[in-house]
């Protein structure tokens, strides 16, 4: 084939996959079409032979919602990559790829993405890679050792999103990557791109050296994120197993072998840690108190509501926390967030007591009373308004 015949293929290759993203709704809104029909549009191809379909797809473009969806075919990319198949001297010198990072937000992860976080303090992060379902698996699973697991379909974005998510958490100090990599019709390898950055860092450009993938070009970290990155995780390289029963030991193994926090933590951690303490005082809720009961003959949990006056105003039975902690929010039989987590306390405990046979007590509510209760509760003999004859003391 000769390089017209060449060209006008690779025309027809861009015409047609740029016509798929007209076609695709979610395309409009993709920083993929943006960024790719931005960057032919400056070509001299794109000012000519490749003009009405560039122009076609701007019209349907949409407020940008992101950059990258890592989308099985990639219509953009298919076009992308035989654009510059064609014109590889004028390609080299297109940005081709969205690049643009999000702002971080508040908390762990700053940065968004297709991952599940399951415990912050633990020393394991999990990229599945392209494996989906095997993300949602491990993560039901949440094997000992597991702070977070993701897909990762790019070697720019999705790399960049893990260092930077990786390293705002000191506490994770292993990188398991495992999954299948490849995306043929797009040309990622992001695996393949990450164990090369371990291997061989970043060239002058900050592009990973020896990265197989159609652009593996780091923009939006710098070289002491990289290197900070680098030092605080050690790679595990699974690439292509998707054997849960492997994986989950190589989590343990590595939350055995769990070295601390690292000492040298590039950023401020993002998450506050708060020393609870117990409460020193109690405040009635206006809506009233509870006394909670395991009934054995019937096999169900009874909670009876009393106003702050001693008075039984309403009686509930069923046979779950859930049920009976539900229908008493529904009813607004509590009002203070304390008292909700009290009751779902004891109805714990209660259902506990009825399935195990043991005794049930109810405990009292923590913290003395505050402020003092009317008259006619105090009299009542105890700070929850309940006499302590009752089965159990309540709030």
């Amino acid at each position: 084939m000769n390089a017209t015949s060449e060209k006008e293929s690779a025309f027809k290759i861009v015409s047609n996959q740029l016509a798929e993203a007209v076609a695709a709704p979610k395309c409009h809104k993709c920083g993929c079409l943006h960024k790719t029909v931005e960057a032919l549009s400056g070509t001299e191809a794109g000012k000519n032979e490749l003009a009405p379909i560039l122009a076609e797809a701007r019209s349907v473009f949409v407020p940008k919602q992101y950059e990258c969806l890592g989308c099985p075919v990639c219509y953009p990319a298919i076009a992308a990559n035989a654009f510059v198949e064609a014109y590889p001297e004028v390609g080299a010198g297109l940005d081709l790829c969205p690049t643009e990072e999000p702002d971080a937000r508040p908390g762990w992860p700053p940065l968004p993405g297709d991952f599940y976080v399951v415990r912050y303090g633990a020393p394991v992060a999990v990229c599945t890679l392209n494996s989906e379902a095997l993300a949602v698996s491990l993560a039901n699973r949440k094997p000992e050792g597991l702070a977070i697991v993701g897909t990762m379909h790019t070697e720019n974005l999705g790399i960049e999103r893990v260092i930077k998510n990786i390293l705002a958490n000191s506490n994770i100090r292993f990188l398991l990557v495992c999954g299948e990599d490849t995306q043929q019709a797009v040309g990622h390898l992001p695996g393949q791109s990450l164990e090369c950055l371990f291997r061989n860092g970043l060239d002058d450009r900050g592009k990973i050296n020896g990265a197989h993938g159609r652009r593996p070009l780091l923009r939006n970290v710098s070289r002491e994120e990289v290197r900070a990155f680098l030092n605080q995780v050690e790679l595990v390289p699974l690439i292509g197993e998707e054997d849960e029963d492997i994986l989950i030991k190589c989590v343990r193994a590595g939350s055995e072998r769990n070295p601390g926090p690292y000492a040298h933590a590039f950023v401020e951690t993002a998450v506050k840690r708060i020393h609870a303490t117990d409460p020193t005082r109690l405040t009635l809720d206006k809506a009233g108190y509870f006394v909670i009961y395991p009934e054995r003959r019937t096999k169900s949990l009874v909670v009876e509501h009393y106003t702050n006056q001693g008075v039984l105003d309403c009686m509930m039975e069923g046979s779950s926390t859930g049920a009976l902690y539900t229908e008493a929010v529904e009813r607004s039989l509590v009002t203070r967030l304390e008292h909700a987590a009290y009751l779902g306390r004891e109805l714990a405990r209660a259902e506990q007591s009825l399935l195990q046979g043991t005794q049930f007590v109810q405990d009292a509510a923590p913290g003395a009373l505050f402020p003092v209760p009317p008259k006619s509760v105090s009299e009542s003999g105890s700070a929850c308004g309940c006499s302590d004859t009752e089965e159990g003391s309540c709030q």
